[in-house]
């Protein structure tokens, strides 16, 4: 057989080695989801970007069938898709469902457009994610129905909700490529085991989404599937079976015959094995429990690898199911070189220093007890407004976790820091009061359980590049038993005295209502400026309407700078005097708060004149002073 030319093959492998069959096509949205005031125009925030072979094509989503949405004609209706497609699909808690869509370009976004009636308690945020199950962002809601901010969310009002779809490019149409199917990300995915659910090759998902196989993908976000033929919409589900064996060839029946045998001489083997273990170990422990019960010193003859102490102990490991999926663990040595050794110029204060990993700064602090389960719940906490757990060591009975770093430190300091120059103006105050508002909503409200942060305080608020509030010291959180209002007791009062609400700190009663109470201290430092020590009485005492309406410019922090309307001051004192109630039950609930300090950080000063303050209508009321 003649040899072909080796330079042809060359330039083949080479060609095939710097283009790839599937180009990248549409960057990943990420945790952006979760900043519902800022568009992110460089991500896939208000859609996927139109930048297919087509302006229009057949698209594929995921959608999990749950109540009230958990019937062909309930989520025909939500989805606007025809109910016979969905009339054969297996209509339970643990399908998925692949819904095909037409979808097309609209402006500059390729979406599938539903249409929704706001109901009471909805914002974009809960629409786009609890409602329609990511399938649209709160962005794209907002810039869909309200792209200048000039209106509110009514109840009633008829939106139209764009979902996330989008088409091939051409190179991918070129590679074979002929549909692209939104997919929502799934606690406990990875790349491998998505390629596995559809049948594709992992680096094709990647290459998709304009992300590696090393990049961390969000649980609660989309991703694109590329896909050469249909999906099988009628038989997927969350838990994907394993594949089934292949089916045996016609000429192959009479080795299978013959096979037989020698695979049930197996088992029985295997069986007799594992009884007689059984018995050697059974006898094994009786000697030890009679040895020991002797006062015997008992040793093992199996000789056991040592743990090392800069190892995880495999008893805490076990309580931190799939941790190296979540978090990069590190050895010791990797935290003393980011460290400098855990030095005093690296240290920002007790036990929490600044390192340098691979170039990008970080926070790693140090535990002396044990972390398994506050590990346990940090890996399953992802929000924009919430410090992020990167990764975690253990060395020597001291737990070190390492978190995403914040470059403008504590809230505290730029509130009353020695540092003059470090004013914060008033829309900054309002947007940090709404970034700690949004993180703790996230917490009582979209975490499965639901938690209770329990030590809200400035100092504990960290401020990012951009001055956006990040909400740490989350190792304290607990689970919220039972629904909001339903109190749970703890004999063990945490927290720093003044944030501290008093049912909480007099009975040990906990809900989500004392991170309200929490938060109102928190808005009352945040605009006067003063530490809550100082200014909680004096609140207590001038909040009246009459002192109110008269001096309330007097009253809020004299650095910050005079570019807000006496009635939205007047709003926000009202909520602050909402949250500090003594009667929990007299609080609003945190989707509440984020609901007013939304509508005051995304309207015109103008607005406030004529703004029907819903539940401050009775602004009268709400300002008197409680008896």
């Amino acid at each position: 057989m003649p040899l072909q030319c080796p330079t042809r093959s060359f330039f083949l492998l080479l060609i095939l080695t710097f283009f790839p069959l599937v180009y990248s096509q549409q960057p990943y949205e990420g945790r952006y989801t979760t900043d519902c005031s800022n568009s992110y125009n460089s991500s896939s925030l208000l859609g996927y970007f139109c930048n297919g072979n087509s302006t229009s094509c057949n698209s594929y989503l995921t959608f999990h069938p749950t109540s009230p949405y958990n019937t062909a004609a309930s989520i025909s209706s939500l989805l606007n898709v025809d109910e016979s497609l969905l009339s054969q699909s297996n209509l339970n808690s643990n399908s998925m469902l692949v819904i095909p869509v037409d979808c097309s370009c609209s402006k500059s976004y390729y979406q599938f457009n539903a249409s929704y009636s706001v109901q009471s308690g909805d914002t974009a945020f809960i629409i786009a994610n609890n409602t329609f199950q990511a399938l649209s962002t709160c962005q794209a809601i907002i810039n869909q129905n309200l792209p200048n901010a000039s209106s509110q969310l009514q109840v009633g009002e008829k939106l139209t909700v764009p979902l996330r779809c989008a088409c091939p490019t051409t190179q991918q149409f070129n590679s074979g490529i002929r549909y692209l199917l939104t997919y929502l990300v799934n606690s406990g995915d990875s790349f491998s085991s998505i390629a596995q659910t559809f049948g594709v090759d992992a680096d094709s998902i990647a290459d998709a989404n304009e992300l590696s196989l090393s990049n961390t993908i969000n649980f609660f976000t989309t991703l694109l599937i590329p896909l050469k033929t249909k999906p099988n919409f009628t038989q997927i589900s969350v838990l994907t079976p394993p594949p089934p064996p292949p089916p045996a060839s016609p000429s192959s029946n009479e080795k299978k015959s013959n096979h037989t045998g020698v695979y049930a001489a197996i088992a029985v083997a295997a069986f007799v094995f594992l009884v007689v273990m059984f018995v050697l170990v059974f006898v094994l422990l009786k000697k030890r429990r009679s040895k020991k019960s002797k006062g015997e010193v008992v040793s093992s003859n199996i000789e056991s690898k040592p743990i090392k102490k800069n190892d995880i102990p495999l008893d805490i490991l076990k309580g931190i199911s799939g941790i190296g999926s979540f978090l990069k663990v590190y050895t010791f040595q990797e935290l003393q070189l980011a460290t400098n050794n855990f030095s005093l110029e690296n240290q920002i204060g007790g036990s929490v220093y600044r390192g340098t990993f691979q170039g990008d700064l970080a926070v790693v602090k140090r535990f002396d007890r044990d972390m398994s389960m506050e590990i346990d719940m940090l890996k399953q906490i992802n929000h924009f407004n919430l410090i992020r757990l990167s990764g975690v060591s253990f060395n020597e009975g001291y737990w070190y976790l390492v978190y995403e770093y914040a470059e403008n430190g504590s809230l505290s300091d730029w509130i009353w820091g020695k540092d003059g120059s470090r004013v914060l103006n008033w829309g900054q105050r309002l947007q940090i009061s709404l970034d700690v508002a949004n993180g703790l909503n996230y917490l009582h409200s979209f975490t499965d359980p639901a938690y209770v942060h329990m030590d809200i305080r400035t100092d504990g608020i960290l401020l990012d590049s951009n001055i956006r509030a990040k909400i740490s010291n989350l190792t304290n959180a607990r689970p919220a038993k039972g629904r909001e209002g339903e109190f749970t007791m703890t004999q063990h009062i945490a927290g720093m005295q003044g944030y501290l609400a008093p049912e909480y700190l007099e009975h040990g009663l906990v809900s989500p209502k004392i991170d309200v109470y929490a938060l109102g201290i928190v808005l009352l430092e945040i605009f006067t400026g003063k530490e809550n020590s100082i200014i909680f009485d004096e609140f207590h005492e001038m909040v009246t309407e009459e002192i109110l309406e008269e001096n309330v410019k007097g009253f809020l922090d004299p650095l910050m700078e005079v570019n807000f309307s006496v009635d939205s001051a007047v709003l926000l004192i009202a909520l602050i005097k909402r949250c500090i109630q003594m009667e929990p039950s007299n609080r609003p609930s945190m989707a509440e708060v984020v609901q007013h300090l939304a509508r005051m950080s995304g309207m015109s000063t103008s607005w406030y004149s004529s703004y029907d303050t819903g539940s401050f209508s009775s602004e009268k009321v709400l300002l008197k002073q409680e008896e």
